[in-house]
């Protein structure tokens, strides 16, 4: 498993998990799900997710990026939308996974993070 170094680990002042230590070696990584983000989330879930863009795109912009050690949790309330697998076939169970910013979708989710 790929650990991303200088990616931040948690969002500040929450327990919002960015990247996770060490990989499940008995049933490997947690498979990617699309979560629907419903309007009436909390504030701070919503703050993460923003979060998280900001680093992906901080680390990786328009590049493929391995999945790694980055938390299936947080991934899956982007993945479908703003991340999106970079390869065909995909394996959403997989540590080495190549996924990608789809900076359309991200730019009009998170436009906060996109400001320069």
């Amino acid at each position: 498993m790929l650990k991303h170094r200088g990616f931040p680990g948690r969002f500040p002042g929450t327990d919002h998990q960015f990247v996770i230590r060490r990989a499940n070696m008995k049933e490997g990584a947690s498979k990617l799900i699309v979560r629907e983000r419903f309007p009436d989330r909390r504030p701070t879930d919503r703050d993460a997710d923003a979060a998280f863009m900001a680093a992906l795109w901080d680390h990786f912009g328009e590049e493929p990026f391995e999945r790694g050690n980055l938390d299936a949790g947080r991934l899956s309330w982007l993945f479908g939308r703003e991340v999106v697998p970079a390869t065909d076939p995909f394996d959403p169970a997989s540590y080495d996974a190549l996924l990608r910013i789809d900076v359309k979708q991200a730019r009009a989710a998170f436009p906060q993070v996109f400001e320069s």
